[in-house]
């Protein structure tokens, strides 16, 4: 699966990951391979992803996160 993190800067992170956590606001929610499609805000929190070089970790202030076709875009404030 893809990950798009980014910002109204740039695109800070874009590459094939194993899973996703992120902070929604009704709580922390995993995405994987295939998972259904999906908009959902977030909170101020952590993203935690795992690439092939293992766990990565990236604070955020807030967000939306947009999941569709095994790519998950999630646009920072």
């Amino acid at each position: 699966m893809t990950l798009k993190i980014i910002s109204a800067e740039n695109i800070e992170f874009e590459g094939t990951v194993k899973s996703v956590t992120l902070p929604g606001l009704q709580g922390l929610f995993q995405v994987l391979d295939n998972h259904a499609a999906l908009i959902a805000a977030l909170k101020p929190g952590r993203v935690t992803y795992v690439t092939e070089q293992g766990l990565s970790v990236r604070d955020i202030k807030g967000g939306v996160a947009d999941i569709k076709n095994n790519v998950v875009s999630v646009c920072l404030y």
